[in-house]
Formats: C-alpha cells, structure tokens, sequence
C-alpha cells in the first residue's frame, strides 16, 4: 500500500459496529475474518435466496462482496468512506458453499482510495477465484 499517512484510521472494533447496524451486511451474513490496516478478507454462505436460475450465487452478490470488501479496506485506512465506482471482472461461476473476498488498499489519497479485490467461492473447503474488482472509495 502506497499513499499519505491516514487521519483517521477505523479499527476492528469499529468496523464490527457498523456491520451490526447494517440491514444488508447482516441480511447476506457477511463476516469480518481479516483486518488489517489497506488490508480485509470477508466471507458469506451461499444461501439458496442468493442464487440465480443456473443455481451458482447471482453477481448482484458478488459484486457486493467486491464492493465492500473493497470499500472496509479504504475505511481501514482513512475512516469513514463511500464508494464512488467499481469495475467489476466476473471471471467464473460463483459455485460453492460460500463466498470469501480480499481488499487490499492500492493507494490512499487526500480525498479517495484506490483499490483492489479479488472475490473466491469455496467449495468443498478449496477457493475459486471467480472475480476480480478495481474501486475508487471517497473519504466522507
């Protein structure tokens, strides 16, 4: 990670109070397993509700994963943040048990956050990489 030294830095501790308070977070089941400073692996089951007709998980669902993992790694660094863009590579089915992404910070600015992630359906207990994001995150 490259950039200026953050102002406000969330901790792990914050970051779990705001999944708590987050309808949507809490309704995909999202779980924090990492987090580490412009670094955060999350993870979620692959409920049946988050399918789509081929039976693999929708990329509505994906790119959530992408977009906040992407979005909690910028917070991780700079405080309070939203996401400005995402551009997003769906490169497989997400077919497994469970969903887990990696966001990494690639360069914290004055007012946004360039980053990466890389998302992975489980399946069997081995990882699948099944997409890929860049976002840019804005300090709010």
């Amino acid at each position: 990670m490259t950039g200026t030294v953050p102002k406000v830095q969330l901790t792990r501790e914050m970051m779990e109070q705001a999944i708590a308070i987050s309808p949507f977070t809490n309704w995909v089941g999202t779980k924090l397993l990492d987090f580490d400073p412009g670094r955060v692996k999350i993870s979620a089951a692959i409920r049946k509700e988050m399918t789509q007709h081929h039976g693999f998980a929708h990329g509505a669902i994906v790119g959530y994963m992408a977009d906040t993992v992407c979005a909690w790694a910028a917070a991780s660094v700079v405080g309070d943040v939203v996401t400005s863009e995402y551009k997003l590579n769906l490169l497989a089915p997400a077919i497994g048990e469970e969903l887990t992404a990696v966001g990494e910070v690639i360069k914290a600015g004055g007012r946004q956050v360039v980053t990466r992630a890389d998302v992975y359906a489980v399946k069997d207990g081995t990882e699948k990489i099944v997409a890929t994001a860049l976002a840019t995150i804005a300090r709010v």
